[in-house]
C-alpha cells in the first residue's frame, strides 16, 4: 500500500500532466482554425467571398460568307473613301450647281455604305479595313491625279472631276459585278447590286453633263 505522502505526490503529478495536456490542446485549436481559415481565403471558398470570375464572351460571328464577299467588302471600303474625298472637293472648286448636287449625292450614298461595310465585316469576325488605297483596284485614282484635281477649279475642275468619277464608278461596278457572280452572302450581294444600279445612273448623268459642256 502507498503511504499518504506517496499518494499525494502521485495526485500532484497526475494533475500537472492533465493541465499540461489541456494547455496543449487549447493552443493547438486556434492554430488549426487559423490554418483552415487561411486556406479557405486563399481558395476563395469562404461564404460571401466567392464573387466569381468575370469573362467577356467573344462576339458572335456569321458563317454565311466566302472569300469573294470578303474581297469585295475590303476593297470597296477604300474605294468608297476616295469617292467621298473627291466629292468633298466640289463645293469649293465648282460653280456648277448641278455638279455640286451630284457630288453631294455621291457622298450621301457612299458614306453610309462604308458604315454598312464595317458592320458586315464585324459580323463576319473581320477587322475594319483601312482607308489605304490599293492602286491595283479598278477605278482608283493615283496620287498625281488627285493632286491635279485638287489644284484645278471652275470648268476645268468640273470636266476633270466628272471624267475621273466616271472611271471611278466603272471600277466600282466591275468589283460589284464580280461580287454578284462569285459572292455568297446575301447582304454583300444586295450592297453590290445597289452600287451597280446607283453608279450606272450617275455615269449616265455625268456623260450627259460632259456632252453639254
Amino acid at each position: 500500500m502507498f503511504s499518504t505522502r506517496t499518494k499525494l505526490a502521485l495526485i500532484a503529478v497526475t494533475s500537472a500532466a492533465a493541465l499540461s495536456a489541456a494547455g496543449c490542446s487549447s493552443s493547438d485549436t486556434p492554430k488549426a482554425a487559423t490554418t483552415s481559415t487561411t486556406a479557405a481565403m486563399d481558395h476563395g471558398s469562404m461564404p460571401g467571398m466567392d464573387h466569381g470570375t468575370t469573362t467577356t464572351a467573344p462576339a458572335a460571328t456569321r458563317s454565311d460568307f466566302n472569300d469573294a464577299d470578303l474581297t469585295f467588302l475590303t476593297m470597296m471600303y477604300p474605294h468608297h473613301a476616295q469617292a467621298v474625298e473627291m466629292a468633298k472637293l466640289v463645293p469649293t472648286r465648282s460653280q456648277n450647281q448641278q455638279l455640286i448636287t451630284l457630288a453631294n449625292a455621291v457622298e450621301q450614298a457612299q458614306s453610309p455604305e462604308m458604315q454598312q461595310i464595317t458592320t458586315l465585316l464585324g459580323s463576319f469576325g473581320k477587322p475594319v479595313p483601312s482607308g489605304e488605297m490599293n492602286h491595283e483596284m479598278p477605278g482608283i485614282m493615283s496620287k498625281d491625279q488627285m493632286t491635279k484635281l485638287e489644284a484645278a477649279s471652275g470648268p476645268e475642275f468640273d470636266k476633270m472631276w466628272m471624267q475621273m468619277m466616271i472611271e471611278h464608278h466603272q471600277g466600282a461596278i466591275t468589283m460589284a459585278n464580280t461580287e454578284l457572280a462569285q459572292g455568297s452572302n446575301a447582304d454583300s450581294k444586295a450592297l453590290a447590286q445597289s452600287i451597280v444600279t446607283a453608279q450606272q445612273q450617275e455615269i449616265g448623268q455625268m456623260n450627259t453633263m460632259l456632252g453639254q459642256s
